[in-house]
């Protein structure tokens, strides 16, 4: 099998300090947190932007101090997240247009996403996540005009499906790169019988990794590390190392996934060996050079 490449998401925008102490608001934090998550192993860090108070920030200028302050710490594969509810889609893509990160998670289709609370018979963050062909369309065209990798992320079979006319049209090409999220309800339920449907589902020759959500990540970490694929982890899906045993930072969960590659007799890609497995490239440290003035990562 080939090495086994880590992913670590920083930061959602959902999750609070108030849940976990960990999560990380401002750029310096992010970054502080993208070196943690690197030195344990991960090759690859997933990011959202967010304000000072932990709410979600679309700017370009925030997204470009969250690019400097890992770039100042580490060499790791950056990728920007364009994910979101209610926000227009030229905004939720202006900053990888603008700032060129190697990679950007694309979702790949609509679903209804909650949570609920089985104690309290509630349903908390209940909404209609949109992501409708033309959006994506729109991303797709708009990342391969700014030479950057789509990392698309899947929360159900028909998801996958989606890529299919995407194909066809020529606006999404080879090499695929696939995230298979599980788990969220609203989507497909997270077991080891899905994960190999779905992983039976993508087009020939895809990269894929499993986002597992909850203390129901680990299961899945290991099922996909055993069938050869890469997998995600970070406080943005999962806070637990084990029931009712709180990360300290995404290394800490990094550091659990890097041990149970090694336990299951794979190797951990360095962010050099990512590169070259996923046919990324070498990257320069001046992507973005003269879009925008101030908003260069240096």
């Amino acid at each position: 099998m080939s090495k086994v490449i880590v992913t670590a998401a920083l930061t959602g925008v959902l999750a609070t300090r108030e849940q976990c102490p960990a999560i990380p608001y401002t750029p310096k934090e992010i970054g502080e947190e993208a070196k943690r998550a690197a030195d344990a192993g991960a090759a690859i860090v997933h990011i959202h932007a967010r304000n000072p108070q932990g709410g979600a920030d679309w700017s370009v200028e925030t997204f470009a101090e969250i690019f400097n302050e890992v770039r100042a710490r580490t060499d790791v594969i950056i990728n920007f997240s364009t994910g979101a509810v209610g926000i227009p889609a030229e905004e939720r893509i202006a900053h990888i247009r603008e700032l060129r990160p190697e990679m950007a998670a694309l979702n790949m289709g609509s679903m209804n996403y909650a949570i609920y609370s089985e104690k309290k018979k509630a349903f908390y963050h209940d909404h209609v996540f949109a992501n409708p062909f033309r959006d994506i369309q729109l991303f797709l065209e708009t990342m391969k005009a700014a030479h950057v990798r789509p990392e698309m992320e899947c929360f159900d079979a028909g998801h996958i499906g989606n890529t299919r006319p995407l194909i066809d049209m020529g606006v999404l090409d080879a090499p695929y790169q696939f995230s298979l999220i599980m788990g969220v309800l609203g989507g497909i339920p997270g077991t080891t019988r899905h994960l190999v449907d779905q992983v039976d589902s993508l087009p020939q020759g895809s990269h894929w990794q499993v986002i597992g959500i909850g203390l129901n990540q680990w299961p899945l970490v290991a099922a996909a590390m055993a069938m050869g694929g890469n997998v995600r982890v970070g406080l943005e899906d999962n806070f637990y190392l084990e029931q009712g045993k709180m990360a300290k930072s995404n290394g800490d969960l990094v550091e659990k996934a890097s041990r149970l590659a090694r336990d299951l007799g794979r190797e951990v890609a360095s962010t050099t060996e990512a590169r070259a497995q996923l046919g990324l490239g070498t990257p320069s440290p001046l992507r973005g050079e003269g879009r925008g003035e101030g908003l260069k990562p240096v």
